[in-house]
């Protein structure tokens, strides 16, 4: 049996099951004005912290939705597989992209995030490569709602 056909089998015995959490990672305005500068989105809500204290309902600056997103491997990179010998044999992993995101809650400055993982779904989709569809949830420390979920799609190659 192929290294691809073993962890097939061993991913789907995984499905369902929550993975993490991650390490918590503060968002700070050093990071959030450099997102801004990286992708020209300078809107006040996130650089402007008088204003964005004064004019909006979240009291201070808040991160990109985008840059919440952009997080997710980071963070994902932190949490342990349940299963780690799915990943004997594997060649490289490569980003597939994303079938659904939603940004329930804005990241404040200075809050704290973290994520954990479902795996929803695993498929051989060629010779040697399994796609992964994993639902990735961003939690802010302190509060009940998510910053962010995701279902990102992973595609694994093995040798």
């Amino acid at each position: 049996m192929s290294n691809a056909a073993q962890a097939l089998e061993r991913f789907q015995q995984q499905i369902g099951v929550e993975e993490g959490p991650s390490e918590w990672h503060t968002v700070t305005q050093s990071q959030i004005n450099d997102f801004a500068d990286t992708t020209y989105d300078h809107q006040f809500i996130h650089v402007d912290v008088e204003r964005a204290t004064k004019e909006t309902p979240f009291g201070t600056t808040i991160a990109h939705g985008f840059l919440t997103l952009s997080m997710l491997p980071h963070l994902s990179s932190q949490v342990a597989p349940s299963d780690p010998s799915a990943y004997q044999g594997l060649a490289m992993g490569i980003n597939y992209g994303l079938d659904k995101v939603r940004f329930p809650n804005p990241v404040r400055v200075d809050s704290r995030i973290r994520a954990k993982r479902e795996l929803v779904s695993a498929d051989e989709v060629a010779p040697n490569t399994l796609q992964l569809k994993q639902r990735v949830t961003i939690e802010i420390d302190g509060q009940d709602k998510p910053a962010c979920v995701a279902e990102s799609l992973t595609r694994l190659i093995y040798a």
